[in-house]
């Protein structure tokens, strides 16, 4: 819980900072069987990057990292509407978008955990490699599909809610359950500690790394059909820009550690808000377009630093040193 108290606190004072600016910020109503509202969007728009944080923490808490996911959220939304628009059924491209997701995260594992190519160079293959793959799929052209079963998938709703974020509680219902309730989660943790060290006492470090991979490609996947089916088009050189580098984020902010080991999927979560929030935000204050992303560099420096121990401590020994 301690874990959680950093990131909790920056998304209350940003939440603060809105309602300054707006004061009906935080009211939620109902229309036409419909919650509509600026925390009911907070959440729609950061369902992609929640569910792109989610399958990043699994990888992290392994040692590695994955540059290659938003490529994987281009591919998989590109190939859903390329599909669409050739009269294939939704069913059929989103297993097939989903399908080949999962093979580009497995390709990841075994270049990570049989090759021994180190995550950032094997990611990173992927991550240029993808985008052209994107690309030849839509021939470099923006792809654009009318189907109302495809667009509930990230801009319709159900049950009152936004579909999207519906799906993102079902995926992280099911990673806490297998992660959390199992000894699923354990093992993670323990290749992260010490993958050798791990592999020496019996766990399949290397079929559990290819299989973490393959999850956060997985995850990436369904992010991309619910950015393309939010839009109803796909862009093969724009989906998914720079999700990677957002995710990670996230999952520092959550207080997950770089080097491996012990994670924490609420504080993802919560990670995954304070980035989008924090988007919203720029928004309501009215910075600049120009300065968006040297403002949001900075409140994320700041929150990390916030967040570092070794950071309070010598602040502390500073201002006792001076008092």
């Amino acid at each position: 819980m301690r874990r959680l108290l950093w990131p909790l606190l920056v998304l209350a004072v940003l939440l603060l900072v809105n309602v300054a600016f707006t004061p009906s910020f935080l009211s939620i109503e109902l229309k036409d069987g419909h919650l509509y509202g600026s925390l009911i969007d907070i959440l729609r728009f950061g369902a992609p990057l929640i569910l792109v944080s989610l399958g990043m923490t699994l990888v992290i808490a392994t040692g590695g990292i994955d540059l290659s996911v938003g490529s994987v959220v281009a591919i998989s939304g590109a190939l859903a509407c390329l599909q669409i628009s050739q009269d294939a059924s939704v069913f059929t491209a989103v297993a097939l978008a989903l399908g080949l997701s999962v093979l580009l995260g497995a390709w990841n594992g075994v270049l990570v955990a049989w090759v021994g190519i180190q995550p950032i160079i094997a990611t990173l293959i992927l991550m240029v490699a993808g985008r052209g793959l994107a690309q030849l799929i839509t021939d470099g052209q923006i792809i654009t599909v009318t189907s109302d079963a495809y667009q509930l998938i990230g801009g319709g709703y159900w049950l009152t809610l936004p579909f999207g974020i519906l799906l993102v509680a079902v995926v992280l219902a099911v990673t806490a359950l297998l992660t959390r309730r199992l000894a699923l989660g354990l093992l993670i943790e323990s290749v992260g500690g010490n993958a050798e060290a791990s592999r020496l006492a019996g766990i399949r470090s290397r079929g559990l790394t290819v299989v973490v991979y393959t999850f956060a490609a997985l995850c990436a996947g369904l992010a991309g059909l619910m950015i393309s089916s939010n839009v109803s088009s796909a862009d093969g050189n724009n989906a998914g820009l720079w999700v990677e580098l957002d995710a990670i984020l996230a999952v520092v902010i959550g207080g997950t550690s770089l080097a491996g080991g012990r994670f924490s999927l609420a504080g993802t979560v919560v990670g995954a808000l304070v980035i989008q929030t924090l988007t919203t935000t720029v928004y309501s204050v009215g910075v600049p377009p120009e300065t968006t992303l040297l403002f949001k560099a900075l409140v994320v420096t700041a929150v990390c630093l916030i967040q570092s121990p070794a950071f309070r401590a010598k602040l502390l020994q500073r201002r006792e040193a001076t008092a």
